[in-house]
């Protein structure tokens, strides 16, 4: 499993901060963009991501409306990775093909309340499957740990996806995500909000380790 700094951020200042922060320590990243209407949050202007240099790989995760005219705006050689959200207003199929044929892998995001049988013909199409532990659009909100239930229906069914997890991860509850066959979780105010990000995400890599080799030992 793999730790992904997650970084959310309302205006452009804040978001290059966190970034400069993350080049220092991990070598890819989360970027979350919002729109104020298919979550409440609005995150610092899309085009931002086109002059933006860094000298790290990210995915970005698109809790908008509308994935398909927000992506028109983005062009960066480090994006690697686009998740729209299964809710969303976007023709699914021909959104994943667009982003194809651009050279960038699809994933798809899946909110607490959406039900596994709702996205699985689209689930097929994707590369990632990110499930949402959380309401989706601010830091620090609630865990909402029947969700792990959907994941690991998931882990079962989708057995050739990446399959990642998204807010509420802490150290406390990080062999969860372990244990269920996650691929990597998603951390933003636990690595970006409290103390120095770059101890945070160490506590993450170094906890993950361990546990990780106690399953070795098992």
């Amino acid at each position: 499993m793999k730790i992904v700094p997650a970084i959310l951020a309302d205006n452009a200042e804040d978001f290059l901060m966190r970034l400069r922060q993350a080049e220092a320590f991990s070598d890819y990243v989360q970027i979350d963009l919002m729109d104020g209407s298919f979550v409440p949050s609005r995150s610092f202007p899309a085009e931002t991501l086109s002059s933006t240099t860094t000298s790290i790989d990210f995915e970005v995760h698109l809790m908008v409306s509308d994935p398909q005219t927000l992506m028109e705006r983005i062009d960066n050689k480090h994006l690697k990775k686009v998740i729209f959200h299964f809710e969303s207003r976007v023709k699914h199929l021909d959104f994943i093909n667009q982003m194809k044929k651009r050279g960038i892998a699809a994933g798809m995001a899946i909110k607490p309340e959406t039900k596994t049988g709702e996205f699985r013909e689209v689930a097929e199409k994707v590369d990632t499957l990110l499930f949402l532990t959380v309401d989706p659009g601010r830091y620090g909100s609630s865990f909402k740990p029947e969700v792990l239930r959907k994941i690991e229906e998931a882990r079962r069914i989708f057995n050739n996806k990446t399959i990642a997890a998204d807010g509420g991860v802490s150290l406390k509850n990080l062999k969860l995500f372990l244990d269920l066959g996650v691929d990597y979780v998603c951390i933003g105010s636990k690595i970006f909000l409290e103390g120095i990000p770059e101890e945070n995400y160490r506590d993450f890599v170094e906890t993950l380790a361990q546990l990780e080799s106690r399953e070795v030992l098992k």
